[in-house]
């Protein structure tokens, strides 16, 4: 039957998500728009972004984080396009961003010396066969496909590589082990809610001490450019952005941030999460249609918590059809104000997406999951 109770928050797209709960555009303060960015006291609330950024997430203080253009994307190129090319790679790839990185490092930094280790949606490559001695690329979640990495146990403490991980929608949702983790990137829009456009970039003394030591052998566009005359600008990492970012974005993070750290931090952030995988997996575990795509469970994603359906009426389809089926289901989903922006990625597997971050109320989730049976239901009965 059509559940007569719909979410209270019905905004469970994977990116950009959810605002958190109670957000309002009022709340934010309005004292840096309209200013210059460079100017002390908008400065000075990008510098309170990057504190707080690593006050809640645990960061080591001998890393160094800011501000970089072009959200996750932005941060994580631009790591790729100043570090990789002294020593061979290894790319680990087991959903769509990670595939794209893989594509930019063979076909526009055109790197011979890479090794590829690759598994299909829903399952993880064998990362212990990484080499220690090469750099290690990987995404820490796989936003795409629901399958995160459970632990950093498999990277060598002694490596002489660097290790670049996109955590974006790892970052504020799952315990990272940044002693492992040379290169990390993330974006606002993702745990947090935030607003699009800046990445955030964090990086060990020893991503520094290649900058310093090493140049690519490519031109770098402005944007891209980490060091001047063989040193680091420091000045990225001190608020001194690269461009000009949006201040009302700034303001925007520093309220979800303080969310945050009233909500109790990075522990409370994990909490609400794994609550709304919980819920997921529990009715996942009754479910006569739908599982997680992740084929382990351990490997499945707290945020972007991938489903397909294992329903003979609908596996039996071939691709198109089944997409077709999904987008349906969607669209009826939305028109019912019971759920936005559930569908799963273009290129993933066709199935139903649901973004289960921080922001996200595990009892939204829990009244979403009945509308999926009936919007489900009328797909098949149609």
């Amino acid at each position: 039957m059509k559940p007569d109770q719909s979410p209270a928050n019905p905004c469970f797209s994977s990116g950009p998500t959810s605002k958190r709960p109670g957000w309002s555009a009022g709340a934010l303060s309005s004292d840096s728009l309209g200013r210059s960015h460079r100017a002390k006291g908008p400065k000075a609330r990008i510098q309170k972004v990057i504190d707080d950024s690593r006050s809640i997430l645990g960061i080591p203080d001998d890393y160094l984080l800011g501000l970089v253009p072009g959200s996750d994307t932005g941060a994580f190129e631009l790591s790729m396009w100043n570090l990789l090319g002294q020593t061979g790679v290894d790319v680990c790839c087991w959903e769509s961003f990670g595939q794209g990185w893989l594509s930019d490092i063979r076909n526009q930094l055109k790197l011979s010396d890479v090794r590829v280790f690759e598994a299909d949606y829903g399952e993880l490559p064998d990362l212990t066969e990484t080499n220690a001695d090469r750099d290690i690329v990987f995404t820490w979640n796989g936003t795409t496909s629901g399958v995160k990495v459970p632990n950093a146990d498999w990277i060598a403490a002694d490596r002489s590589g660097l290790t670049l991980c996109d955590a974006t929608s790892a970052v504020f949702a799952m315990q990272l082990d940044w002693q492992k983790l040379d290169v990390v990137t993330w974006s606002w829009q993702k745990v947090l809610g935030g607003e699009a456009g800046q990445g955030m970039l964090a990086l060990s003394p020893r991503a520094v001490e290649r900058l310093e030591s090493y140049t690519p052998p490519w031109p770098l566009p402005k944007v891209f450019r980490l060091t001047k005359s063989g040193k680091l600008i420091n000045g990225i990492f001190a608020a001194a952005t690269i461009n000009t970012p949006s201040m009302l974005a700034v303001e925007d993070q520093l309220d979800s941030l303080q969310w945050a750290k009233d909500l109790g931090g990075l522990s409370a952030l994990i909490e609400r999460s794994e609550a709304n995988l919980a819920v997921v997996r529990d009715w996942a575990q009754q479910s006569d249609w739908a599982d997680f795509l992740a084929v382990k469970p351990e490997h499945c994603s707290s945020t972007s918590i991938c489903l397909k359906i294992t329903d003979a009426w609908f596996t039996e389809k071939n691709n198109d059809k089944q997409k077709s089926i999904i987008k349906e289901l969607v669209t009826l989903l939305d028109a019912e104000g019971a759920a936005y922006d559930v569908g799963g990625y273009r290129d993933a597997p066709p199935g139903i997406r649901i973004w289960g971050g921080a922001t996200v109320d595990a009892n939204d989730v829990a009244i979403l999951l009945p509308w999926l049976d009936w919007a489900y239901a009328t797909q098949k009965g149609a």
